[in-house]
Formats: C-alpha cells, sequence, structure tokens
C-alpha cells in the first residue's frame, strides 16, 4: 500500500519545480485542487496544466495524493527533508553521519556555539541502551 511504500527509506527526490509545488501544498493542505491551480498561478505564474502535470507527477512518487479533488500529503515536509539526507547519506558516505560531518569540517571551521549546539544534540539523540 501507499503508506507502507512511504515508511522506507527510499524517497524520490523532487526536481526544483515539483518543490515549489510541494511547498504550497505543505502550507496551505488539505487544498482542493482548483484552489491549488489558482495559487500556483498567482505565485508561480503557472498555467492549469502546468500545475496539474507537477501534481500528477508528485501524486505517482507517492509523496502527495490528489483524491476527491482534495490534494494532501502522504509525507510531511520534514520527513521528506530527513530521508532526503538519509539518501544522500547512503549515496555518498555509505550512509555515514560522521563520515558527513568530517568531509563537511574539512572546509570549514566551527564555532565554539556551534561546537556546543552540536554537542547537545548528539548527548540528547544519543541511544543510551
Amino acid at each position: 500500500t501507499i503508506v507502507e511504500r512511504n515508511t522506507k527509506m527510499e524517497i524520490y527526490i523532487m526536481t526544483e519545480a515539483e518543490i515549489q509545488l510541494a511547498d504550497l501544498i505543505w502550507e496551505k493542505e488539505p487544498i482542493g485542487s482548483g484552489e491549488l491551480v489558482k495559487l500556483a498561478k498567482e505565485r508561480l505564474s503557472w498555467k492549469k496544466s502546468t500545475t496539474y502535470t507537477v501534481l500528477r507527477k508528485i501524486c505517482v512518487n507517492e509523496i502527495f495524493q490528489n483524491k476527491d479533488t482534495m490534494v494532501t500529503s502522504l509525507v510531511s515536509r520534514e520527513e521528506y527533508t530527513r530521508r532526503k539526507g538519509e539518501k544522500y547519506l547512503a549515496e555518498n558516505y555509505n550512509g555515514s553521519l560522521s563520515s558527513f560531518v568530517a568531509a563537511f569540517l574539512k572546509e570549514k571551521k566551527l564555532s565554539k556555539r556551534e561546537v556546543e549546539e552540536l554537542a547537545q544534540m548528539i548527548e540528547e539523540y544519543t541511544d543510551e541502551k
């Protein structure tokens, strides 16, 4: 089912145009598809056909659904961002967050405040089994 498929790490990576429409949906959901067309015309200067084409693609890829002309998300903005990040780590750093951080830190020095914030996050999210 759609829900089961969306709980897996694999996520469709949206194009810039798809993200623009997704942001409108996440902001206004639930939103009628007709209202979404009006909103996309106002904010993005899109034609009706463009909106429906992009909407169809993000629905086929199970990030949103358009059921009975009502558009809602199947994946929240936060979940999409998290899973996109996990996919990036998996593809580029063998899923290792520490390898990513090490590569990032080769080019950037952290402030004392940033180090403290990261240390606090690590402490909060450390599994204490």
